[in-house]
């Protein structure tokens, strides 16, 4: 079937229901209220736990999903399913042709909205996109050392991530938070740096266990620097003070004594919080996944375009979700890694 233009389907936010959605709930008794949308599977860096130098076989634009068809999920979630909170994930969610605009259209749907980005190109459009409607943004940083960097990702680009940063925080994202994957015999050595870097210039810091998304299959679980070895580094500068983890997040908090400053710690594959997750994706091509590591999908982009209606669309989203396992099972010994990588799925 011929790919449907933006002028074919409505993009019009349709009035909210006067009364509450049925909530989205899988056989686990779990309440989703969270969505991450990618808006591209395109990368303009190629870190190496993420992505071979060469890239990656990007989706043909005519599989990707339009603002229209994009924008017609999105009310649906939100106005039918009880989704409160959209997070737009990429690849990198910048390379979005048009993303102010369709920032300004999800937000008038009145879900929280934020965005995870690379920071590369967020100096120039922070403000675009806080006027647009966007609450708030994650910025991916590594490490703070520009020949590190460059190897890291095989881009010479740190200064534009810094300027980034800087900018999200004078434009009022905030709280904006910094996502760093520690990584063994790469990076593990400035995650005290990383802190003090947050804390000086007012930026909140988490850290992220490494997990088997790579584009290469290349995961090694010996590579990864867990939550324990993170806490046990920041306590030799800190006292750690708990915090626990607000509703649903997937990151634990600790506070520094004596100060206001928090950080946070992902820690999917030796902590896992599978039992609170509340959160479903949808990819660049309009697949519904139920969990990040999830090998089924549910392809919502296929009845957009055959003409689905939205109790339809309501429908095959519910049963998706329906089916969610209990938890992701990477350390059990028949795991089965998802056919995507992360930057295909979002974040």
């Amino acid at each position: 079937m011929a790919l449907r233009t933006t002028d074919t389907l409505p993009d019009a936010p349709a009035a909210a229901p006067t009364e509450a959605p049925a909530p989205l709930v899988d056989r686990h008794g779990r309440v989703h209220t969270d969505l991450r949308i990618s808006l591209t599977d395109r990368c303009n860096l190629r870190c190496t736990y993420c992505m071979p130098a060469e890239g990656l076989d990007w989706l043909p634009r005519d599989q990707a999903l339009t603002d229209a068809e994009l924008l017609r999920l999105a009310r649906i979630a939100v106005h039918r399913l009880g989704i409160r909170t959209l997070r737009l994930t990429g690849g990198e969610p910048l390379l979005r042709r048009g993303l102010p605009d369709l920032v300004a259209r999800l937000a008038a749907l009145g879900p929280e909205l934020s965005l995870t980005t690379n920071g590369i190109g967020l100096a120039r459009r922070a403000t675009e996109l806080k006027q647009a409607g966007l609450h708030r943004v994650n910025v991916s940083l590594d490490t703070l050392r520009p020949e590190r960097y460059a190897a890291l990702t095989r881009r010479d680009r740190l200064a534009d991530v810094l300027a980034g940063l800087a900018a999200a925080k004078d434009a009022g994202l905030a709280p904006v938070k910094v996502n760093a994957v520690p990584v063994r015999g790469v990076n593990e050595d400035e995650l005290v740096d990383l802190v003090e870097f947050a804390v000086d210039g007012g930026y909140r810091m988490r850290f992220i266990e490494s997990m088997p998304l790579d584009a290469q299959g290349a995961w090694d679980r010996a590579a990864m620097v867990t939550a324990d070895e993170i806490l046990a580094a920041l306590a030799t500068r800190w006292t750690l003070l708990p915090v626990g983890r607000h509703d649903n997040a997937p990151a634990e908090e600790w506070r520094l004594s004596g100060t206001d400053h928090v950080v946070g710690v992902i820690a999917s594959v030796t902590r896992p919080f599978c039992g609170g997750c509340d959160r479903v994706r949808l990819t660049a091509d309009g697949q519904l996944r139920n969990c990040l590591f999830a090998t089924e999908e549910s392809d919502l982009r296929a009845l957009l375009r055959t003409g689905a209606d939205d109790d339809r669309i309501e429908r095959a989203w519910r049963a998706c979700v329906s089916r969610k396992g209990p938890g992701h099972r990477i350390g059990d010994t028949d795991f089965v890694r998802p056919d995507r990588p992360m930057s295909a799925i979002g974040g």
